[in-house]
């Protein structure tokens, strides 16, 4: 018999060294009979193991897996409206340090039907990187049990507590960055969208949001049972409380042979190593929380079914409409193609739902940043160790880029660190983020809309209304009559998914025996060698098995789609539903559809429009900046930092009147928007801005603009024309001051004063722009208000080659491509 423990290459289905003696075949199988016997012994002590492990957390007071030590900051029992919710702060370790001048971090755990932690649940994790990032960070968890009444609407107004202790706590820092996993993504976005004051940057990892959105099979569960009905029954047989287990099932039945075979197989089959990683994701897997009646119906009806959320349908009971577009940080989506729970389509499909063009983005000051993975599954998101030490890491290292970029839709790149880029240069020494401006038709290719998909899935809302009315009035007073907490204890006990945990730990008479094997197995353990056959065949039973379970997966899934397209795509039900034939609207009103709504965009855009005057020398940088880079569609953080490592020193310079860090945001993000929308006005505006400024200090804003664009890389010809045409303005507007100072004597502007440029601008390209320096309009007039073809040219919000829309007389929205005239009447 063979020593190898490396796999042995196979023909076919047969090895190509199976052995053809029969005594080397018998010790392998005997070999094999061993190892096989053990490795079931030690599979036996693990789940042995996990059942005690699921007695143990139940009998915690506050249930969580996370891996770093927190302290209570603030319980939401002690609310006016108290929750099961609180804010926890997490302890540094001695190994990393916190600087208490960043800004904090508030993690926020999904409450899906597991127990809270997820966030925090290893090392290399959201909590993790942003202690490794520096940041302060804290938790927002939940006990397992609701408080008797709460609702989704009290939530919301802890975690809006939350994070205002967070700001209070850390005062001057920047607010809070808040990260909503999964279903605590959208419970963080309603929160941002009634109280957008509070919050910072928010970052939504595998939240699902547009649920009538994507491919997987999930959106299909609720109008093939009917609808919401039975979320109501279940919630009547808990007597008023519903399992999150019924949840976590749903999960399960997503991918069977997962469930069914290769979780309990890779256990089995790599029992000497995985006994750790396996409990550790069971104690997280296992602890099953509650939610009361009625926010579980609120979530099925307004989001799983009804889908409002991402078309501003939702109101508050005291009147608050919760608009998504009444946000105003930052908001970073992280999704993968991988994940068959929140697919990209539902983590991004709200944007295309609120948002009809880049106009209407503008107007709203939203700024939108998206991370595609290509194959990491749902909990892999949060609990992948890769994904941690990449994205999740950029994510905070990056924050403060990301708070600075103007309103527009970005697409985030985290890749390697790339050879020859010295480690110092980046956030994190081991990968690169990369981002690059985007656009609603590129969303638009990822969600793929289909108003004939929203009219089934309206049709199956419908139906389930009238369905969970039918309930109410027939069957709910019986059901409720009937329940007790005391039969409701009985069938959660009898859940599959619990009797799974329960019935096998140090309760069970076999149990000590079985435990007392499992270690002497572990002090004479003999695996068998790698190239052993009969392991191999093994694997192929183990691979087929899988194979056949995926078949019916694949099966189920399309069986599951043409039913509900059949029966929901019918005329008849449609009909049922209130559809007509030929509807000539969408089945879900647009929410910038009202005319309330079109008068409030026409009055941002003028507000706009009048900002081009308004400012003085730091607004003129700033613009000068971004108009000579606009051209360029992405850019990395080494950029971004050179030019913060610059801009930094010198925010406190009263000459240069640049103001505090919060006013510079905002700052940045109006300029940029300003040359976005029409390049060679916000341009031709700068002498206007820069009139009352001394000349020397326009002089070092010059060098100041030449040294930051020449951190950002090798110029391209567009970009030093661009660079001239905004020195020469400068040049030009310190010309003027200095003659306003001495009107008698004519001050030319000698070589000591001109601005200095990166020796990266070549001669032609000088020449170029001295030309259009000559021919460039007196401020003021007519000519300075002519668009060029360069006004919709993309800003690093990456809409190059998009026509600039302008809105026309009146505010009434102006025709996408036609370049205005700058004559009368052009202008709201």
């Amino acid at each position: 018999m063979s020593d190898d423990r490396a796999p042995h290459k196979t023909t076919g289905n047969i090895p190509a060294d199976w052995p053809t003696d029969p005594l080397r075949l018998g010790a392998a199988a005997a070999e094999y009979t061993i190892d096989a016997w053990q490795r079931g012994l030690l599979y036996a002590d693990v789940l042995r193991q996990r059942g005690n492990q699921y007695q143990a957390h139940l009998r915690e007071r506050v249930p969580n897996v996370l891996a770093f030590e927190a302290e209570l900051v603030l319980s939401g029992l002690d609310l006016p409206r108290p929750v099961n919710y609180g804010l926890a702060r997490i302890v540094p370790g001695a190994g990393t340090p916190v600087d208490p001048a960043k800004r904090p971090f508030v993690v926020v755990d999904p409450r899906a039907g597991h127990g809270p932690g997820i966030g925090g649940f290893k090392p290399d994790s959201e909590i993790g990187a942003a202690m490794k990032a520096g940041h302060p960070c804290y938790f927002v968890g939940f006990l397992p049990d609701p408080v008797p009444g709460q609702t989704v609407e009290d939530v919301m107004r802890a975690e809006a507590a939350f994070v205002r202790k967070v700001g209070e706590l850390h005062p001057g820092n920047g607010k809070p960055v808040v990260i909503g996993n999964c279903q605590a993504g959208w419970q963080v976005l309603m929160t941002a969208a009634v109280w957008p004051e509070l919050f910072g940057p928010i970052i939504l990892a595998g939240a699902p949001v547009s649920y009538w959105a994507g491919d997987n099979p999930m959106r299909y569960g609720g109008g093939l049972t009917g609808g919401s009905w039975l979320t109501a029954l279940t919630s009547d047989i808990g007597a008023g409380r519903f399992d999150g287990a019924w949840l976590v099932q749903n999960f399960e039945h997503l991918d069977p042979a997962n469930t069914l075979w290769k979780k309990q197989y890779h256990l089995y089959a790599n029992i000497d190593t995985e006994a750790d990683r396996y409990l550790g994701f069971e104690k997280y897997w296992g602890g099953y929380v509650f939610l009361n009646d009625v926010e579980m119906q609120y979530i099925v009806d307004n989001l799983f079914i009804g889908n409002k959320l991402s078309t501003a349908q939702l109101v508050t009971s005291d009147g608050v409409r919760i608009d998504l577009r009444n946000i105003r940080s930052p908001i970073v989506v992280f999704c993968s193609y991988g994940d068959n729970i929140t697919p990209p389509g539902q983590a991004l499909g709200w944007i295309t739902d609120l948002y009809r063009d880049k106009d209407d983005l503008v107007a709203h000051d939203q700024t939108i940043v998206y991370a595609t993975h290509d194959s990491i599954g749902h909990l892999g998101i949060f609990v992948s160790a890769s994904v941690g030490r990449k994205e999740h890491r950029e994510f905070a290292a990056n924050i403060d880029i990301i708070d600075l970029l103007p309103s527009g839709i970005y697409r985030a790149e985290v890749e390697d660190r790339p050879d020859g880029v010295p480690a110092g240069e980046l956030g994190d020494a081991e990968y690169l983020m990369r981002i690059r401006g985007s656009s609603l038709e590129e969303i638009g290719q990822i969600v793929r809309p289909d108003p004939a998909s929203d009219r089934r899935f309206a049709a199956a809302a419908r139906l389930s209304e009238i369905n969970l009315a039918l309930y109410r009035n027939t069957l709910q007073p019986w059901i409720r009559a009937i329940s007790t907490p005391w039969s409701a204890r009985w069938l959660q006990a009898l859940h599959p998914l619990r009797v799974g945990f329960e019935w096998w730990s140090d309760q069970h008479p076999l149990a000590v025996p079985v435990a007392a094997a499992a270690e002497q197995i572990r002090k004479e353990r003999a695996p068998a060698a790698a190239g052993n056959p009969f392991l191999l065949a093994q694997e192929r039973l183990s691979e087929t098995i899988v194979q056949a379970l995926d078949q019916f997966r694949d099966q189920r899934d399309a069986l599951q789609g043409r039913l509900f397209e059949l029966i929901f795509g019918s005329l008849l039900l449609q009909s049922l539903a209130g559809q007509t034939l030929y509807q000539p609207q969408p089945p879900r009103t647009h929410p910038g559809d009202s005319p309330e709504h079109r008068a409030f965009l026409a009055g941002e855009l003028a507000r706009l429009e009048a900002d081009l005057d308004r400012g003085g020398l730091a607004e003129a940088v700033i613009r000068g900046l971004f108009f000579v880079l606009k051209t360029r569609g992405e850019a990395d953080c080494r950029h971004f930092r050179h030019a913060w490592e610059l801009l930094q020193p010198r925010l406190d310079r009263p000459d240069l009147g640049v103001p505090d860090l919060a006013r510079f945001r905002e700052l940045v993000r109006r300029q940029g928007l300003l040359v976005w929308r029409d390049g060679e006005a916000a341009l031709a505006a700068i002498p206007r801005l820069l009139a009352d400024t001394p000349p020397d200090i326009i002089h070092r804003a010059s060098d100041i603009i030449a040294g930051l664009v020449e951190v950002a890389g090798s110029l391209s010809a567009q970009e030093q024309a661009s660079l001239r045409r905004v020195l020469d303005l400068f040049a030009h507007a310190a010309q003027a001051a200095t003659a306003a100072a001495a009107p008698a004597a004519s001050v030319p502007l000698t070589p000591a004063h001109a601005p200095s440029v990166p020796a990266k601008v070549g001669k032609a390209a000088t020449a170029k722009a001295a030309s259009a320096a000559k021919h460039t309009p007196r401020p003021g007039t007519a000519q300075t208000r002519k668009r060029g073809t360069t006004a919709g040219a993309a800003v690093p919000s990456g809409t190059a080659g998009e026509p600039a829309t302008r809105p026309g007389p009146s505010g009434s929205p102006g025709r996408p491509g036609k370049k205005a005239t700058g004559k009368k009447g052009n202008r709201p």
